[in-house]
């Protein structure tokens, strides 16, 4: 009789581990932290328009966490008219796909698409041997193309519109140069 209720003791336990381990993980990913997202909007609900001479949509998120009355944010990429900006909202707008932009909610950091291939924000400066003004969307694809296509590029980078000059550009490699971060430019290495 003593050697059932030690193990029923034992059972207990153990069952109460794996429900704890259960509570404590479940608590873990509710606490991590909201993510901005790559190519949305926010319309609506803004109070402040404020120039990011950095052009980095996390200097916009910074702006944000410093200032008590925001709730969210968009940065908006330089165009032809305008250079970036940061749009602090005092609400949180229902999120609305567009090129245009990045944003977040407070507390919110920056995370980019992770695509094989492709690294977002990223210049890998030096070893040009051509470059020239793309037009439209999907740039860093067309850019892409052009070095996967040339067996003199090794690697490429695109500049978004306002970044490089008005109009979106690429730049072909004939070197593989060192990544470093860059807000506005797309890069990755082809061969």
């Amino acid at each position: 009789m003593l050697g059932a209720s030690i193990f029923r003791t034992s059972i207990f336990r153990t069952s109460m581990a794996f429900v704890m381990l259960a509570l404590a993980l479940l608590s873990v990913d509710a606490t991590s932290p909201a993510r901005a997202q790559v190519n949305f909007d926010r319309i609506g609900g803004d109070y402040l328009r404020s120039p990011v001479r950095s052009g980095d949509p996390a200097d916009c998120a910074m702006i944000c966490e410093r200032d008590k009355r925001c709730r969210s944010w968009t940065f908006s990429y330089p165009t032809l008219a305008d250079g970036a900006f940061c749009w602090l909202k005092s609400s949180v707008p229902q999120r609305t796909q567009s090129d245009c932009c990045i944003s977040g909610v407070r507390g919110a950091g920056v995370i980019e698409p992770h695509i094989k291939g492709i690294e977002m924000s990223t210049d890998r400066s030096g070893g040009d041997y051509r470059n020239f003004e793309i037009k439209g969307k999907s740039g860093e694809e067309h850019c892409q193309a052009a070095c996967t296509g040339d067996n003199k590029c090794r690697a490429w980078t695109y500049a978004r519109p306002g970044y490089a000059g008005h109009e979106a550009r690429c730049f072909l490699k004939k070197e593989i140069k060192p990544p470093r971060r860059k807000p506005g430019f797309i890069s990755g290495v082809v061969r």
